[in-house]
């Protein structure tokens, strides 16, 4: 690893453990800070994974580096409040998704998807969740429903891809991946949780859904260093 790439990924752990302490803060210079903090995770993030002369051997570089770029874009989108931003949020981070599983089912095992206990463990909060969620959301917004169901599979179905990813990648990246799309899991869950299903949800719970996301950025990006082999 370089200096540059080492640097790199202190500074995310830092930025992350920082934003994720602020996002729980009530008060409205931690929110303002955030404006700053938040827009930064993804671009260090991703500088690193570049940096890191494991990335250009990664068969999952590509579709790693597109997922980090709508991951920032999703982050930026968030920091507002409103319809417009949450869509513009979830679509992003959509399409995030959808970068990640272009890179992972070319590398499945040869069982089918859904077959596997992570992929069973997905499709199963996707099941109990999924519903519960586009409910809510429709009563928020009518047009939120389908696209948050739709969104929830997209999820479930990038921890179904990792959960599934066949021995051709080191079993290290495999195992790195899967937390990191498990992690990420949680992180949207409880995000909608906070947005759709609770009156008053603590504000701690917004420091979770950053300590769970940011730790799922960086695993999806540390299983793709470590498929370089």
């Amino acid at each position: 690893m370089t200096r540059l790439a080492s640097s790199c990924r202190a500074g995310y752990v830092a930025l992350a453990v920082i934003d994720s302490a602020l996002a729980g803060s009530a008060r409205p210079r931690a929110h303002r800070t955030r404006r700053v903090t938040k827009p930064l995770l993804l671009p260090v993030l991703a500088a690193g994974f570049a940096a890191d002369p494991r990335a250009a051997r990664s068969p999952l570089r590509t579709s790693t580096q597109v997922a980090q770029v709508c991951g920032w874009a999703g982050d930026i989108a968030l920091l507002r409040t409103g319809l417009v931003p949450f869509a513009a949020g979830m679509g992003a981070f959509g399409a995030g998704h959808a970068a990640y599983i272009t890179g992972m089912r070319k590398h499945v095992g040869d069982r089918p998807l859904w077959k596997g206990r992570p992929a069973q463990l997905a499709a199963a909060v996707w099941a109990l969740l999924g519903p519960a969620l586009a409910r809510g959301a429709a009563r928020q917004e009518r047009v939120l429903g389908p696209a948050v169901l739709a969104y929830a599979a997209l999820l479930s179905a990038t921890a179904a891809y990792a959960g599934n990813l066949g021995a051709d990648l080191p079993a290290d990246a495999r195992r790195a991946s899967l937390a990191g799309a498990l992690a990420f899991l949680l992180s949207d869950g409880l995000l909608a949780t906070g947005q759709f299903l609770l009156d008053d949800p603590p504000p701690l719970l917004e420091s979770a859904v950053m300590a769970s996301y940011t730790l799922a950025q960086g695993l999806l990006a540390e299983g793709a260093l470590r498929a370089a082999g």
